[in-house]
């Protein structure tokens, strides 16, 4: 007779066979039923894989107190018997390496586990947090009233003829819930439930009608990729990523599926349309694209797709910050509401001196709004004389610098005012400052790293997929413009260069692109095991200086092969010079543009996390990937500690508030 596990299986492979899957069953004798007051007896366990009995953990604990009379007479467990029984803390660890990597079952897990958890706590031993299944709600789900009028462990073992009979000790107890596992097992298999993943989807109630449903995932394939739920009128209902199309699709047709909003589109559903992807970049840039062009009702995210708003200078001879929805060439977000992008704002302009107020002045006119002491027009603060166009430049020259990253000067006036008011004790006026100066930081490093991305006009990445090949994605100004990967064996250079061939065109809106060098590489190893070649070169970037934190003096970056301060200096007047394809300054190009150069700004942080993560390396980059040297990522360990002292002050507060 062949073997079982040698046939295909006829469900998602990718998941784990319950013939295959390790239990381990436990049950647990106690002084009571509070996990706190109580505490535990007598553990007794037994492994099983594939119908076979791995291994027995029985032993009695010595609970440290004494046993109630109506315990000793359910249990028969005396305080004799436990005197010389080891202690929670000795037994504990055996039995949590006993289970480990198993699904921990019990007859009503909650209350088991409960007790388990507890202990843990009291041992200062971290819960390794197992999957657990309960038999009870198991045989709720399996056994109808008529065939089991209740489903205490006596009653269950007799139904399903258990070869062990319950006797209120631990180990016979678990041996006997081993065979009520066994049997109820045996009976979700005539229901389509093969795989750990389908019993647990299968234990809450699921209706008909969504059930049969279930035909809509059969044909997918098990590959990462974009789903659509389509109504009956091939409308888009939904749209979702997955890892695994098909495992991914089914569990919306299962008890797993609890979420109200999710039912009723699955009730409308007739079909699921889907779109196989290389990798998960490009399954979620699939859809954020689709979720704009189809704006499905049942996607939260889809409802208001374009509402962020942006705090932008306005281009006049007297610039002020208006908040907008279409960015310009100095501008910083998105938002998600306008308010934020207000408070941004207002922080800005009282720290540079920007104006606030008003009032349309030409370039023959003088900005001349009387200083107040408290609140007014910010410029007033900055010369109290009335200025004209050239006195108010560099004003806005140093905000544009901060946006740009070609200074940090606004923020280090933050970080003074904030010493002058700890030095006058104003600790309130310089928590309120610290936690607005924490929202510019974050902002502008959000916009910085965006548009680090967008200004490169194209961008090679790799990253590993875990079986010795290699997921790559060709990003051209913060756009995922192809997809693919090469699987280990295959030469990884010729697939660049179909991907790179063959990738979508992107024409950045307003962008002067600068003259084109590629880095230079060293060649891929082609002698590496596994395949012809097995490898792709570490990140090829602009070595940054070791910038120091704010507050301290910033030393020369020539040696590291940026420009000094006095080439930035230089670049600032004359403009930007371009070097080796990289703007000579350390901040970014003016380009005429608005910071993402028309891209989304969903798209490009999707892509600037993939490409954070670990293992991803840059193949080749036509003009260097790099952040502003004096821009915000400089800071966000001040924005950190920052964050920590205001999470500590508000714990302090809500502590005085409890006791008074």
């Amino acid at each position: 007779m062949p073997d079982p596990r040698a046939q295909q299986l006829a469900f998602d492979e990718l998941d784990t066979p319950l013939y295959d899957t390790t239990f381990v069953i436990v049950d647990l004798e106690t002084t009571g039923t509070s996990p706190d007051g109580d505490a535990i007896t007598e553990i007794g366990a037994v492994k099983v894989r594939g119908g076979e009995v791995l291994g027995e953990f029985a032993t009695l604990v010595n609970p440290g107190r004494e046993i109630p009379p109506q315990v000793v007479h359910i249990t028969g467990i005396t305080h004799a018997m436990v005197y010389d029984a080891p202690r929670i803390e000795q037994v504990l660890p055996g039995f949590l390496e006993f289970a480990r990597g198993a699904v921990l079952v019990a007859h009503n897990a909650r209350f088991d586990t409960a007790f388990l958890k507890a202990a843990a706590l009291r041992c200062d031993t971290a819960w390794p947090n197992p999957p657990v299944l309960c038999t009870v709600k198991l045989a709720r789900r399996v056994l109808t009233r008529d065939e089991a009028p209740s489903v205490r462990l006596g009653m269950l073992a007799q139904v399903l003829g258990a070869g062990t009979t319950p006797t209120h000790r631990a180990l016979d107890d678990a041996r006997a819930t081993v065979d009520v596992l066994h049997a109820l097992i045996g009976r979700v298999g005539n229901q389509g439930v093969h795989s750990l993943t389908e019993l647990f989807d299968y234990l809450p109630g699921v209706g008909a009608g969504q059930r049969a449903k279930r035909v809509l995932a059969s044909d997918l394939p098990a590959v990462p990729g974009v789903y659509l739920f389509r109504g009956p009128g091939e409308e888009v209902l939904y749209i979702g990523t997955a890892v695994n199309l098909r495992r991914r699709v089914r569990n919306y047709f299962t008890g797993s599926e609890t979420r109200g909003r999710m039912k009723e589109m699955v009730a409308l559903a007739t079909r699921v349309d889907h779109v196989e992807c290389a990798h998960g970049l490009e399954a979620g840039v699939r859809e954020l694209r689709l979720l704009v062009a189809h704006a499905p009702p049942y996607n939260r995210r889809s409802k208001f797709p374009k509402k962020a708003w942006w705090l932008t200078l306005t281009e006049e001879p007297f610039p002020r910050f208006a908040v907008v929805r279409t960015p310009t060439r100095d501008a910083l977000g998105p938002f998600n509401s306008r308010n934020d992008a207000t408070d941004i704002g207002l922080t800005v302009a009282e720290q540079a001196g920007l104006r606030t107020c008003t009032t349309r002045l030409g370039r023959a006119g003088v900005h001349d709004c009387p200083p107040a002491v408290v609140g007014g027009c910010p410029a007033a603060r900055v010369s109290e004389i009335p200025m004209d166009i050239k006195e108010y430049a560099p004003i806005a020259t140093a905000v544009r610098d901060l946006f740009s990253g070609r200074s940090d000067a606004v923020l280090r006036a933050v970080l003074a005012q904030l010493e002058t008011h700890s030095r006058n004790e104003h600790f309130e006026a310089a928590a309120r400052l610290r936690d607005r100066a924490v929202a510019v930081v974050r902002a502008l490093a959000r916009t910085q790293r965006l548009a680090a991305l967008a200004r490169v006009p194209e961008l090679v990445a790799a990253h590993p997929d875990g079986a010795g090949g290699w997921e790559f994605s060709v990003i051209r100004h913060g756009r995922l413009a192809a997809a693919g990967t090469a699987r280990r064996g295959i030469a990884p250079m010729p697939v660049v260069e179909r991907l790179v061939a063959s990738a979508e065109t992107v024409l950045p809106e307003g962008f002067t692109r600068p003259p084109e060098r590629p880095m230079p590489l060293p060649a891929l190893d082609t002698d590496a095991p596994g395949s012809s070649a097995d490898a792709v070169p570490p990140a090829a970037t602009l070595p940054l200086a070791d910038v120091p934190p704010p507050g301290q003096a910033l030393e020369s970056v020539a040696a590291s092969g940026l420009p000094t301060d006095a080439m930035v200096s230089a670049a600032t007047d004359a403009g930007t010079a371009w070097v080796d394809g990289l703007p000579l300054g350390g901040g970014f190009p003016v380009h005429g543009g608005p910071p993402l150069l028309g891209g989304s700004p969903e798209e490009i942080g999707l892509t600037v996390r993939w490409l954070a993560r670990p293992g991803v390396r840059i193949v080749r980059s036509s003009a260097g990937y790099w952040e502003p040297v004096f821009g915000a990522a400089r800071w966000l360990g001040w924005a950190e500690q920052a964050e920590a002292a205001a999470r500590s002050e508000l714990a302090g507060a809500e502590y005085l508030g409890q006791l008074g």
